[in-house]
């Protein structure tokens, strides 16, 4: 084990590799026992499970360098309020805003995906807008008119 100590520069590793050549060879061992040296066989187990760590290991850092996590802000106090008041209105509303504003689909082809009619959709557009201004403190209800 001080051989495989010195190997993986870390104590708890090389006993956790001595280890599981040992549990390795126990349901062998009725053919491992007639070696010449069968200990030769554990040690040689450890060292391969050693470098196995390592190639693993090496894997990893290879993999995790290439995926690295980057940092995203978070959303702004303006996108927080909007999502809220957005979820504050009926259904309807609030998907024909979000279909209309964020997905650039027309009035018609929101009235076709809904089952509607296409003045039922700017009514929904129409007071989905004004609730907005109202809970964004815009009373005067900005925004395009269809």
């Amino acid at each position: 084990m001080l051989q495989l100590w010195a190997y993986t520069g870390d104590h708890g590793q090389a006993q956790e590799v001595v280890q599981e050549a040992f549990c390795r060879a126990y349901p062998r061992w009725g053919r491992i026992s007639r070696y010449d040296d069968p200990a030769a066989w554990v040690r040689r187990v450890a060292w391969n499970l050693a470098t196995n760590r390592f190639r693993r290991a090496k894997l990893f850092t290879a993999f995790a360098r290439r995926h690295r996590e980057s940092h995203v802000d978070g959303p702004s106090p303006d996108r927080v309020v909007l999502v809220a008041a957005l979820a504050a209105l009926p259904e309807r509303q609030r998907r024909a805003l979000v279909k209309y504003h964020l997905g650039d689909f027309s009035v018609a082809e929101i009235a076709a995906a809904e089952g509607v009619a296409e003045n039922t959709v700017k009514s929904w557009l129409h007071r989905g807008r004004a609730a907005l201004a109202v809970a964004l403190g815009r009373p005067e209800a900005e925004g395009r008119h269809d």
